[in-house]
């Protein structure tokens, strides 16, 4: 720990000399937060704004033994356990704490502990702690220092696995602790070769753990592990790599259920026969993508979810044999935190949509009906005021033979004619998809700022097939930047969008998109806001932590190769950054194991060198995205100044 902020005040004295350029009447400190260049929001911004930054979104964490509902929730600064006995009952909340807890399970038994994850100012260097329900008392279980994630209870609540990097902070290996005595084991460790060895689930007799082993999006494998004895089995050993994902055991112990793309292009739900080393298909062969699965305890019923071009289905089946349904009667949205309760068939199930942000319903698939459980608050907002987005398709930039035909896209519009001035919002990952969901901040600048907001899903992006995200890989990188430019080339085709009047919008990976649509379109767009973006590849893959580095040089490409090196320098914006005329508004969390501040700081530094307009914000309690809500109020102010400087509105 004292590590991690003895760097952090090394990237502090490290921008403080690199703002030397800039007056320092124009960087002012405000709690955690540090403004550089940055004009003060005015009061009509913080009081139009406040509303929508109230509201409030529910996530399903677990069901407890008793038939409560535990949930995730916040009614302070940060997101905290909450339980909720019936639907639309009262939420109790169990956590109280200044960081948010990131995940919980709960024991599926009568008594048994929560374990949850909890990390210090965004450093997502997870602990994990047990929490008694009843006298509300809790315990660390992990070191204090490393990062442990994936808890998973065994189903007698004995045993707990979960993944941690304590042996190198590099490696993701997997340990077992027993809940008695306190004692962790490490029963799987990872080799030079594996990747992010991840926990899934427990054998129903508890002497087999499931595994799933991360190596990159298009390479996973799974295996069955006997954590007594650490022998293993891989499933579909002798098959062609390819991506595999979230698995469960089968109730007789004899078969596992889990999502491959191994024998077409998309997802599908399988069943593996352990003795016999064979796989059918469960799902319907579809052109879309298999999401979660979650397995009833008395393994009678299993369901799924699938991604249909950014919106959820669920499906399931009774099993052994049972024919495929579907589950009707779900509002039209993202549905995640599949779960069942511990001894019945209810099933609840998180909802976010573009209009809602963030519901819990509970269900008996057999059944049907789906009922509210937790119905979250809008900050006194007409929800009818909320827009939808409409799916669009743009041409694909003509790059090389294998280039798409079209680029998917959602389109969101202010009511009236238009034409509408535009944000452009580039999604991250890359390996990740925009879909629909609830955002304040879209919102606010639809209803209230009159924008268009257009996401799009450029090659690169999940949810469209192995071979759709697989062509930004390696040198193929800039290819998804032209697709930026191809959207630029369609806006003008629409009269209700404005062409004169477009600003870029992205974290993460998507702050580096926008960084280089900066240097390769910014002629035709009034500026850019990226948060937490990449701005060198080289210096990222260098200074990313231990434990992420080698799956992202899977997808970016090794930095240690010398032919890749010149390649990766030529398209980082740091050394582009003379062509970025326009302004930009870069946003970081200092603590960030992700994209180091360092990343934001260098973009910074090279800008104002190259004498161009550059306002940063600094979360100093934060990390990769701001998670509390006061630094996410101000963020969103600064976001919305910025805006009002773009657009010459007072």
């Amino acid at each position: 720990m004292r590590a991690i902020f003895r760097n952090s005040i090394l990237v502090l004295l490290a921008l403080s000399a690199s703002l030397g350029a800039a007056d320092a009447t124009d960087r002012r400190e405000q709690g955690q937060l540090v403004f550089d260049g940055i004009p003060p929001a005015s009061r009509a911004v913080q009081d139009s704004l406040r509303q929508y930054l109230n509201v409030r979104q529910a996530r399903v964490a677990d069901w407890l033994a008793d038939g409560s509902l535990l949930v995730s929730t916040r009614f302070g600064d940060t997101d905290q356990l909450h339980v909720v006995k019936q639907a639309l009952g009262a939420r109790r909340q169990l956590t109280f704490f200044d960081e948010p807890v990131s995940a919980a399970v709960a024991a599926p038994v009568p008594g048994g502990a929560i374990a949850f994850l909890r990390d210090v100012v965004g450093n997502e260097d997870y602990q994990i702690f047990l929490l008694d329900v009843g006298t509300g008392r809790y315990q660390m279980v992990t070191d204090g220092e490393s990062r442990h994630v994936n808890p998973v209870w065994s189903r007698d609540g004995r045993h707990l696995a979960y993944s941690s990097n304590a042996r190198d902070g590099r490696s993701w290996d997997v340990y077992v602790l027993d809940v008695e005595s306190g004692e962790s084991r490490r029963v799987m460790e990872a080799t030079p070769e594996t990747g992010y060895l991840a926990t899934l689930d427990w054998s129903p007799d508890g002497a087999s753990l499931l595994v799933r082993d991360y190596r990159s999006i298009n390479d996973g494998r799974i295996y069955i592990l006997d954590w007594d004895t650490g022998r293993s089995l891989e499933i579909e050993a002798t098959r062609p790599v390819g991506g595999m994902f979230s698995g469960a055991f089968g109730i007789d112990g004899k078969h596992v259920y889990y999502v491959s793309e191994r024998a077409a292009g998309f997802r599908e739900l399988r069943r593996y026969d352990i003795a016999d080393d064979t796989w059918e298909g469960v799902s319907e062969p579809v052109a879309w993508d298999v999401g979660a699965i979650e397995m009833s305890l008395d393994g009678r019923l299993i369901v799924w979810s699938v991604n249909q071009g950014g919106v959820s289905s669920l499906y399931f089946r009774e099993l052994p044999d049972g024919p495929t349904r579907p589950i009707d009667g779900l509002p039209v949205g993202k549905l995640t935190g599949l779960s069942f309760e511990p001894g019945s068939h209810r099933l609840a199930v998180s909802l976010n949509a573009a209009t809602a942000p963030g519901d819990v319903y509970v269900l008996d698939p057999v059944k049907g009906r789906p009922r509210p459980w937790v119905v979250s608050e809008v900050g006194g907002l007409d929800p009818d005021r909320f827009v939808e987005p409409s799916l669009v398709t743009f041409a694909a930039a003509d790059t090389h033979s294998e280039a798409p035909d079209r680029i998917p896209a959602f389109l969101y519009l202010p009511p009236g004619e238009g034409p509408f001035p535009v944000i452009v919002y580039i999604h991250g990952g890359p390996e990740s998809q925009y879909r629909p969901r609830f955002s304040a901040i879209f919102q606010y600048l639809i209803s209230e700022m009159g924008f268009a907001v257009l996401a799009p899903n450029v090659r690169g992006s999940s949810g469209y097939g192995r071979e759709y995200v697989m062509m930004d890989d390696g040198y193929r990188r800039e290819d998804s930047v032209s697709d930026i430019g191809a959207l630029l080339d369609w806006i003008p085709t629409r009269a209700d969008l404005d062409e004169q009047q477009i600003v870029l919008f992205g974290g993460s990976y998507g702050g580096y998109m926008v960084l280089a649509s900066m240097v390769h379109f910014g002629d035709r767009v009034l500026g850019g806001m990226e948060s937490v973006g990449i701005s060198n590849f080289v210096t990222f893959l260098e200074n990313t932590r231990d434990y992420r580095r080698d799956q992202r040089r899977r997808e970016y490409g090794d930095e240690r190769d010398p032919a890749m090196r010149e390649f990766l320098e030529k398209i980082s914006p740091t050394n582009n950054a003379e062509k970025i005329r326009k302004p930009l508004l870069i946003v970081q969390g200092l603590n960030d194991p992700r994209v180091p501040a360092s990343e934001s700081e260098q973009m910074v530094a090279t800008i104002r060198a190259n004498e161009g307009q550059v306002w940063y914000l600094l979360g100093k309690n934060e990390g990769h995205g701001f998670r509390k809500k006061r630094n996410r109020q101000a963020y969103y102010e600064v976001v919305v100044t910025f805006l009002e400087h773009l657009l010459g509105r007072p």
